[in-house]
C-alpha cells in the first residue's frame, strides 16, 4: 500500500511530515514523493504563464521550483520516516530526477504515467537494476507493451491507471487488471485518482498486488492533486478494508473447517 504524497505538500517539508504521519498511522507500507527537473519538465510555452498561487501570482515555472524539494528537504523527509519505519521513494519525471532519486536508499523508482512513452528515460531507470513501477494512465496498449514487454520479472510493476484527477468511476475500467494479468509475467498493480475507496477494493479483488493512491490531510487544500486525494480518514479506512479482502481472500481450497464442526452437528446432526 503505496501513499502517495506527490506535490501536495505544496513546498513545505513541514505538511509532508503530517502527511507522512497519517500514512503510518493508517498502516500503509510507503509513501512516494515526485521529483521534476522544472526547467526539463515545464513546457516553453507554458513557462511564462501566470499562475494564482498561494504565494501570490507569479509565472508557472517560478511555481513548479517553489513547491520543489531539494536534496536537503529530501534529507529530512529520509529521517522522519526512517524514525516512524516508514519506506518512501520518489517518481522520476526526467533524467536528472532519476539520478537525483539514485541519492537515497529506495525499494524502488516509479516511472509515472506521463512518461510511460519517454522510453530513453525508461531504459536508463531499469539498467539501473532497481525495480520500477511503470503507471500506464493517458497510454495505448501498443504504448504500454513497447514500455513494459522484455523487462526483467524481478524489476518489474505495471499498474493500471486513468489520469483524470479525479477520475470518475465509469472511467475506471478495472477489468484491464484481469487483462493485464494475462497479458503480462509481471506484478500487476493499480494506480487510482478516483474520489472514494470502493473502487479501489474492487481493484484488489480483481489482482492487483500493488495499490497506491494520493495522501493529503485536506482535500479542500489548494493544489493541483488535492481532489484527487484521500484524506487520513479515507486511508485509513482503505487499508482496513484491503487487509480484511487480503484475510478473506482465502487459498481457494473448498474445505470443511474447524470452525464449522459444531454448527455442522448442530444442524444437520452429522
Amino acid at each position: 500500500m503505496i501513499a502517495e504524497i506527490g506535490i501536495n505538500h505544496n513546498g513545505s517539508v513541514e505538511l509532508a511530515k503530517e502527511i507522512i504521519q497519517a500514512a503510518v498511522e493508517a498502516g500503509c507500507d510507503a509513501v512516494k514523493f515526485q521529483k521534476r527537473n522544472p526547467e526539463l519538465c515545464v513546457h516553453p510555452e507554458q513557462r511564462g504563464v501566470q499562475r494564482e498561487t498561494p504565494w501570490g501570482l507569479m509565472s508557472y515555472i517560478d511555481y513548479r521550483h517553489r513547491i520543489e524539494f531539494g536534496e536537503d528537504q529530501f534529507n529530512e523527509i529520509n529521517d522522519y520516516c526512517k524514525q516512524h519505519g516508514l519506506v518512501w521513494f520518489m517518481s522520476a519525471w526526467d533524467e536528472d530526477s532519476l539520478d537525483f532519486c539514485l541519492k537515497f536508499e529506495r525499494p524502488a523508482i516509479k516511472i509515472p504515467s506521463a512518461l510511460l512513452t519517454n522510453i530513453n528515460l525508461v531504459n536508463r531507470a531499469f539498467k539501473t537494476g532497481i525495480p520500477m513501477i511503470l503507471s500506464t494512465g493517458m497510454s495505448t496498449q501498443e504504448e504500454v507493451d513497447t514500455a513494459v514487454i522484455g523487462r526483467p520479472l524481478s524489476q518489474t510493476i505495471v499498474c493500471h491507471c486513468i489520469s483524470t484527477y479525479p477520475a470518475e468511476d465509469n472511467e475506471l475500467n478495472l477489468r484491464v487488471i484481469e487483462d493485464y494479468r494475462a497479458r503480462y509475467p509481471y506484478v500487476i498493480g493499480y494506480s487510482g485518482h478516483e474520489t472514494g475507496i470502493a473502487t479501489t477494493l474492487a481493484a484488489v479483488v480483481f489482482g492487483a498486488k500493488v495499490i497506491e493512491r494520493h495522501i493529503t490531510t485536506n482535500r479542500a487544500m489548494w493544489g493541483t492533486d488535492q481532489a484527487a486525494s484521500l484524506e487520513p480518514q479515507g486511508i485509513r479506512r482503505l487499508v482496513r478494508d484491503i487487509r480484511a479482502i487480503e484475510t478473506g481472500m482465502g487459498d481457494g481450497v473448498k474445505r470443511l473447517l474447524a470452525s464449522e464442526i459444531p454448527v455442522r452437528r448442530k444442524l444437520r446432526g452429522a
